[in-house]
């Protein structure tokens, strides 16, 4: 099961939710981001507080020392990123492993992420207090998930500070670097190939248009002649 699958069948929302594009909540956060500046204590209000104490005073030993427990969040705000969710989920108990899902191109958050506690129990009461929890104008979705809803590529990359990669220079420096002489001629067959392919359309629809091309251009290899 990858991160879609799951999606489907926890919320709903999650495929509207998890665009990377920025709505005008997203673009107001922007001009005063609480999350980016960490002027102000992220932390629940005084009435889940209070009742977060009571529960995580009333457990005991876990059943299973070595069960885990993985809650789904979903809908989560801008600016509401790895360090910020760290801190503020570090308020239930200890924080294994956090992965954000963001677009592998634009670095964007998709505003959705998974976070595994030390124990089950843990984590059950991270979904009963965080699931429908009202944070900076975005209702939180968030499920503890059972241990077959946990596919191996869940946490990958969790835990580490995200880099965008730079496609933009990639390409350009792509396209800029010194071509053989392979590759030159492979650039020339792509461009008459499509030139061709145009010439066929405006024939095609009745357009007698004559146009010079890359085919006037390139020329052709000479052909040598052996005595």
């Amino acid at each position: 099961m990858d991160d879609r699958a799951l999606l489907k069948d926890i919320d709903s929302s999650a495929d509207e939710d998890s665009s990377d594009d920025e709505n005008e909540e997203d673009r107001a956060a922007m001009k005063e981001d609480t999350f980016a500046t960490m002027k102000d204590e992220i932390s629940l209000n005084p009435k889940a507080a209070a009742n977060l104490r009571k529960k995580l005073g009333s457990l005991g030993q876990p059943k299973d020392k070595s069960a885990t427990g993985v809650v789904y969040l979903g809908r989560i705000p801008h600016g509401f990123y790895e360090d910020q969710m760290n801190a503020y989920f570090s308020q239930f108990g200890k924080v294994l492993r956090l992965r954000l899902s963001r677009n592998k191109k634009t670095g964007k958050s998709k505003h959705y992420a998974f976070i595994e506690f030390a124990s089950q129990e843990v984590a059950d009461i991270v979904a009963d207090t965080m699931d429908n929890y009202l944070l900076f104008g975005h209702q939180l979705k968030c499920k503890a998930l059972q241990p077959t809803q946990i596919h191996p590529a869940m946490f990958l990359g969790a835990n580490k500070k995200f880099k965008a990669i730079p496609w933009q220079k990639i390409s350009k420096e792509k396209h800029n670097a010194e071509k053989s002489a392979a590759q030159m001629k492979q650039v020339a067959k792509k461009l008459l190939k499509n030139e061709s392919a145009k010439r066929a359309k405006l024939a095609e629809l009745g357009i007698d248009y004559e146009f010079p091309g890359y085919k006037a251009n390139i020329q052709e290899k000479p052909k040598h002649t052996k005595f």
